[in-house]
């Protein structure tokens, strides 16, 4: 037995003089950050599978875009309309051109302006929906 165990530890001790290692190597697996281009298709497939949310669909190319274009001009004027209003608003503001108080009707919005001792008042009231918003402007 003492034989034996000799033996197998001369033998081991001889083993291990001639055994190698290499350093290891970190390789990612994802491509976009130095990994194999060929792991692309593998990692995307497994991404669709656990994918749990689910795309709506749309029933025209351009979604939130009208077709209409008497709707689309419609929009379009009362966008220029309320710049130019805030233009006016902003020029009266510093002493340029005057904005006259009244009650204006433009397009689907009805606008009060009203002079106040504070400031000056505006009322811009959405005839489609009857929301209504007010700005109030302080003088300096």
């Amino acid at each position: 037995m003492k034989v034996i165990f000799k033996v197998l530890f001369i033998l081991f001790f001889l083993g291990i003089g001639k055994t190698y290692s290499q350093d290891f190597v970190y390789t990612p697996k994802n491509p976009a950050f130095g990994g194999n281009p060929y792991n692309y298709s593998w990692l995307m497939s497994s991404a669709q599978a656990q994918n749990d949310i689910k795309e709506t669909t749309t029933t025209s190319s351009y979604a939130g875009y009208s077709t209409d274009p008497l709707k689309d001009f419609a929009e379009s004027l009362n966008r220029q309309i309320l710049s130019q209003l805030s233009r006016q608003i902003v020029a009266k503001q510093f002493g340029e051109d005057a904005l006259s108080a009244g009650t204006y009707v433009l397009g689907d919005y009805q606008i009060d302006i009203g002079n106040q001792s504070t400031g000056l008042n505006i009322t811009i009231l959405d005839n489609k929906t009857g929301t209504s918003t007010t700005v109030s402007v302080p003088y300096f």
